[in-house]
């Protein structure tokens, strides 16, 4: 294990709980259009960037899936749910927050939602000026499972990648940290993760709680 300088947050679905939220907003604008969106479809795409889901829509449904207008319903939708609802955060995040601060480490942001909206959630659950790092999935080039936007969020640290602990709950997003060189940790969400997956991680943890106390030992006793 290298001696760990920062820890790279996904942040759907692993910070705040929003997948189930972008799903719901999936399914009303699916089936206005008259397409349902089932857990097994739906569970692709997380993780993915708007482009990259384009394409597992797409081989879902079918070339002709209208998937930019459907997409933008879906934005519309979702943005009602969040106003009228809010965002829960997932438990033990903020204490987190705090263990990381007090262990004198970096942290940034790596999401696949676009800015606008990735600053928009942060801001609703007070969680923006927690971080002065934040890339999003709008700003690199190739999405999850590709690791460009570890790697972007370890250059604006300006720490090497092997002394990353990446968080995350998708395995495109396990792929992405594997890739790039970083040390995954999986809190599951929505799917559970298969073997490879598990192969691939560091560790697995139920919940941002379990983090903890690996995090302690492996900043004080590396």
């Amino acid at each position: 294990m290298n001696t760990i300088q920062a820890v790279i947050f996904d942040m759907d679905g692993l910070m705040i709980d929003t997948e189930r939220i972008a799903q719901r907003a999936w399914q009303l604008a699916g089936a206005e259009g008259g397409y349902e969106f089932d857990d097994a479809t739906y569970v692709q795409a997380v993780g993915r960037t708007r482009n990259d889901t384009k394409l597992v829509f797409q081989e879902a449904f079918g070339v002709d899936f209208p998937f930019d207008e459907l997409y933008e319903r879906k934005q519309q939708i979702m943005h009602d749910l969040i106003d009228t609802e809010g965002i829960p955060t997932k438990s033990g995040l903020f204490e987190l927050y705090d263990l990381i601060d007090e262990l004198g480490i970096a942290k940034a942001v790596a999401t696949s939602t676009a800015r606008p909206t990735a600053l928009k959630k942060l801001t609703i659950v007070n969680a923006l000026d927690r971080f002065s790092i934040i890339v999003c999935g709008n700003e690199i080039a190739n999405g999850k499972p590709a690791p460009d936007i570890f790697l972007e969020a370890a250059a604006r640290l300006k720490i090497p990648p092997v002394n990353c602990i990446v968080l995350e709950d998708s395995e495109a997003g396990i792929r992405a940290a594997h890739a790039a060189g970083m040390t995954p940790i999986i809190i599951p969400d929505m799917k559970q993760p298969s073997a490879e997956i598990v192969e691939l991680s560091a560790y697995v943890f139920p919940s941002l709680w379990d983090v903890q106390p690996i995090l302690r030992k492996l900043i004080v006793n590396p």
